[in-house]
Parts: C-alpha cells; sequence; structure tokens
C-alpha cells in the first residue's frame, strides 16, 4: 500500500461505539464505523440501492442497515446481506495512528 493515499478521516473519539459517521474528501464521500468490538471500518459512503447516505444508518454488530429501505450490509467485508440491496458496498483500510483513524483511498 502506497503511504500517500492514506487520508485523515477523523480522531478516533468522533466514532462512538456501534456508531457511524460521514467522512467527505473531495467528490468522494465515505462511512467511517465502529463495532461494538470498537474495531474501526470504512466504506463507501452511499446505500448501493438508491444512494442513500450510510452514515444516517443503524449498526448492529458487525452490519449496517441503510435507513431508507433497510438494506443491510456487512461492515467489514462490504457484502450485502438483506433485500432491497444486492450490489456490495467498496470497502477501505483503515489504521490507527495517534488517536486519529487514516483510510487508503487507493
Amino acid at each position: 500500500m502506497s503511504t500517500e493515499n492514506w487520508i485523515e478521516a477523523c480522531t478516533s473519539e468522533d466514532v462512538e461505539v456501534e456508531d457511524v459517521i460521514r467522512f467527505d474528501h473531495g467528490d468522494r464521500t465515505f462511512a467511517i464505523y465502529r463495532t461494538e468490538k470498537g474495531d474501526y471500518y470504512a466504506s463507501d459512503g452511499y446505500c448501493t440501492h438508491e444512494r442513500f447516505h450510510l452514515s444516517k444508518g443503524l449498526v448492529i454488530g458487525n452490519i449496517i442497515e441503510c435507513p431508507k429501505h433497510n438494506g443491510r450490509f456487512d461492515i467489514p467485508t462490504g457484502k450485502a446481506k438483506k433485500v432491497p440491496v444486492c450490489i456490495d458496498l467498496r470497502t477501505y483500510p483503515v489504521k490507527l495512528e495517534g488517536g486519529k483513524v487514516f483510510i487508503n483511498v487507493e
């Protein structure tokens, strides 16, 4: 992985346990998650069904539920888990350094 593709998204304290926040960078938008175990993940920000932003969704364990039609994705893998979603989310590597959350957008 190239070091220049790591982007600071937020601080580790910005994302509560079992929560999701929005992060915009340039013309792209992402969702940054923290699961019930305290692990951080990142994906594209919009649901693949009707492009509703996932930051308004509900995190349940390792699942993000879209608030518009209740479609669900597996947070670590982006795998579509419940209709109406049938296209997986793109996910991105995450690292923590000095209390900050970085995502690799390559």
